[in-house]
C-alpha cells in the first residue's frame, strides 16, 4: 500500500511539472505570436533595411512585360490600386497560398491584378493555369523587367501601386486589399 502512494505522489508531481511547463510553453507562444505581428506591420509599413522588394512611397521602375496571353502589360498601363504579386514555383509558401491567390484574385478586376510567376528552379505550368484566369500573368525566369522594377528577391511579395508608387505592401494573400470587383 505504501507504493501504491508513493507513486500515485510521484505522478501527481509529475503532472503538476508538466502543466507548469505547458503554460509557460502558451505564454512564449504568445510573446512570439505578437512579435510576429509588429514584424508584419513593419513589412507592410515599407519594410526592414535590406528586405526584398520596394518601401511604401518608393517610385517603382518602368518595366515593360508580355502576359502569358500575349497582352502587353506596363508599369503606367496598371491603373491606380491595383496589386503586384510575385510567386515562384520553386517556392513552398507560393505554392501553399495559391488556392488562396486564386479565389481572392477571382473576386477582382483581372485588369488590377498582375502576378509575376518566376519560374527558375521549377515548373511555372500549374501556377499559369491557376492564375491565368482570374489575373494578368507575366512569365520571368531568374528575374525579369517587372522584378527588377520592384526589387524582388523572396517570394511571396504582394504590392499594391498607384501613380508609379508603391502605396502598400503586405505579406501573405489575407492581407491582401479587398480592390475593385468586375
Amino acid at each position: 500500500m505504501p507504493y501504491v502512494i508513493a507513486v500515485a505522489a510521484l505522478i501527481g508531481v509529475l503532472c503538476m511539472m508538466d502543466l507548469v511547463l505547458t503554460l509557460g510553453v502558451v505564454r512564449r507562444l504568445k510573446e512570439h505570436d505578437k512579435l510576429i505581428e509588429v514584424l508584419y506591420e513593419t513589412l507592410e509599413a515599407g519594410g526592414l533595411a535590406g528586405s526584398s522588394g520596394l518601401a511604401v512611397g518608393d517610385r517603382v521602375g518602368d518595366f515593360d512585360v508580355t502576359a502569358v496571353d500575349g497582352a502587353r502589360t506596363t508599369l503606367g498601363a496598371l491603373p491606380d490600386g491595383a496589386v503586384v504579386a510575385f510567386v515562384a514555383a520553386e517556392c513552398d509558401a507560393c505554392r501553399k497560398e495559391l488556392p488562396e491567390l486564386v479565389k481572392w484574385a477571382s473576386g477582382q478586376d483581372r485588369s488590377r491584378v498582375l502576378v509575376v510567376v518566376d519560374g527558375h528552379g521549377g515548373d511555372p505550368r500549374p501556377m499559369v493555369r491557376a492564375l491565368s484566369p482570374v489575373a494578368q500573368v507575366v512569365l520571368e525566369d531568374g528575374g525579369g523587367a517587372a522584378s527588377e522594377a520592384f526589387g524582388i528577391r523572396s517570394f511571396p511579395s504582394f504590392f499594391q501601386v498607384g501613380g508609379g508608387v508603391v502605396q502598400g505592401r503586405v505579406r501573405g494573400v489575407s492581407r491582401l486589399p479587398a480592390g475593385s470587383t468586375a
